[in-house]
């Protein structure tokens, strides 16, 4: 076989692995944003409505770089 055919081969799974690989890091985010949210609670218990609200958010803006990887992972790049 000659080389081109074998990279021809080998890209054609790359996408799902480059998605599982692009997960990670929103994955990490999120349970970053979870924990301190939760640290933050039990320090002051006063404000759980609004730390719960801000999570929310932070949790929204970290798992649209997921989509963003979604996006991009199924992109054919010649």
């Amino acid at each position: 076989m000659d080389p081109i055919t074998n990279v021809a081969e080998i890209t054609g799974s790359l996408a799902p692995i480059a998605f599982g690989i692009a997960t990670i890091g929103p994955a990490i985010g999120v349970g970053i944003v979870v924990g301190k949210t939760v640290e933050s609670v039990a320090r002051q218990p006063e404000l759980q409505g609004r730390l719960t609200g801000l999570m929310f958010l932070g949790i929204a803006f970290t798992e649209a770089l997921a989509f963003v990887a979604i996006a991009v992972a199924f992109i054919p790049f010649p």
